[in-house]
């Protein structure tokens, strides 16, 4: 695909190199030629110094021939723009745009991203997809990911494989001989910063990321044999009382019981954040003081979430907290090169926010009936969810039959709202919904099970 991507930023970085790496032919656009020289020097793109929302910049970008736009500069307004002006002047047929501002997401203003007002295809906002993983994530306490697959039906669980798990040292294929009535399929492993999709002879072994796709009604059960389910947080502390932070509390503060606090460093943040939230208490101080943490109840807290604005900030007050108190932290990390570090860090879960943004774009630059995809482990995998078509070479055959690639596992079936084992002799049915996993090496074969004909439209 020909691809523009107006914004140099962290987020704009994170999405070239991804697409780039796929032979996708990529222009970046940047008002700053600092930042461009940089990314074209470190990529394989093209890059162009301009206003991004400029026609004659987009025209030099080569937006009359563009497949798809993807606006994330640090300002809204340019993203819409940038949008509008693809649409109306060269005819881009998808444009993505990077929304911060909640004032713009509100459901009451959803028909201006619409054609005949501001024809935008995608928002995506990063911020908030960071706050619904963290939350999903406090929901289920003993998992480092949860992403929902088919509405809900079906879940991917990230789960770190420690000492005491009683499924390691043993070939996969027997896990399920042991649990017969869990649905629940290993899909990957994270092993020695080496991703694979495993064999059904393979095992796990004491400090592999091992990756489930599990019926979300036995998640409970697929934590408890492994002996990770933890009770869920009903004390939260939040370094941060920006975007993140404020959605995170204001979406806590919905659920009975939950008790929350946020530091927050900038006067102006602090206060508008206690102006937005009811129940949240709101500390305007230094989250590396230990005086500070120790007044929000990091001692007595279950959930610490490091939120700021700096990646030194959520590593170091992470860290602190760990020593004060017990809870569960979580720190957020921008700079991909620190990312390298964490399993030295005493931080329990690291949040990558280009993860969740990469992956709500690449659902769009997948070919074939791909409905939804999240990026593992940076870039080494993902999981998609996939419906099949008469056209699919998978439809009308057995598992066994289908003589599926290597590098793909087949994790879950969703037929008529049913989420079924995939096992060798289960017949995949026109319009499955079909979650798999797809390492990097099989990312075209993914795209040729789900391929759709001309006569589907």
């Amino acid at each position: 695909m020909d691809i523009i991507i107006c914004g140099a930023g962290r987020v704009g970085y994170g999405i070239a190199r991804r697409l780039s790496a796929e032979n996708n032919s990529v222009t970046v656009v940047d008002i700053s030629a600092e930042l461009v020289q940089s990314i074209s020097t470190e990529l394989d793109v093209r890059g162009i110094v301009g206003h991004g929302a400029h026609p004659s910049v987009l025209k030099k970008a080569g937006a009359e021939t563009a497949d798809m736009v993807i606006a994330v500069t640090y300002s809204d307004e340019v993203n819409m723009v940038a949008c509008q002006i693809c649409h109306s002047l060269f005819g881009t047929p998808i444009k993505i745009a990077r929304v911060r501002a909640q004032d713009y997401l509100e459901e009451k203003w959803r028909d201006l991203y619409t054609r005949q007002n501001m024809p935008i295809d995608i928002i995506i906002s990063p911020e908030i997809e960071i706050g619904k993983a963290i939350l999903r994530r406090l929901n289920t306490p003993g998992a480092f990911d949860v992403v929902p697959f088919a509405n809900g039906l079906v879940q991917l669980i990230g789960i770190q494989v420690d000492e005491d798990c009683p499924i390691t040292n043993m070939p996969i294929h027997q896990i399920r001989e042991l649990f017969p009535n869990l649905k629940a399929t290993i899909v990957g492993v994270f092993r020695d910063k080496q991703f694979f999709a495993p064999d059904p002879d393979d095992q796990l072994s004491v400090g592999d990321n091992a990756y489930f796709v599990v019926d979300s009604a036995h998640a409970s059960r697929l934590l408890d044999i492994i002996g990770t389910n933890e009770e869920k947080a009903r004390h939260v502390v939040i370094f941060g009382g920006g975007n993140v932070g404020a959605y995170v509390a204001r979406e806590l503060e919905k659920v009975s019981g939950v008790r929350v606090r946020i530091i927050e460093a900038n006067k102006a943040r602090a206060e508008k954040a206690a102006e937005q939230l009811k129940h949240t208490v709101v500390l305007y101080g230094d989250a590396l003081s230990a005086a500070v943490q120790e007044e929000a109840g990091v001692r007595d807290a279950q959930g610490i979430l490091c939120l700021t604005n700096d990646d030194k900030t959520n590593i170091i007050a992470g860290i602190m907290a760990k020593s004060i108190g017990d809870g569960q932290v979580f720190s957020l990390i921008n700079d991909v090169s620190l990312l390298d570090i964490r399993r030295s860090l005493d931080i329990d879960m690291i949040i990558d926010p280009r993860a969740t943004t990469v992956s709500s774009i690449l659902r769009h630059v997948r070919k074939g009936r791909i409905l939804d995809v999240f990026a593992l482990e940076g870039g080494s995998a993902e999981v998609m969810e996939g419906e099949v078509l008469d056209t699919s070479p998978l439809s009308g055959k057995t598992l066994e039959e289908a003589d599926i690639p290597d590098g793909i596992v087949i994790g879950a079936v969703i037929r008529n709202g049913n989420v079924m084992q995939p096992t060798p002799d289960l017949t995949i049915q026109t319009r499955d919904h079909v979650v798999l996993l797809a390492d990097i090496s099989a990312l075209t074969h993914v795209e040729h099970l789900f391929r759709v004909s001309a006569d589907y439209f």
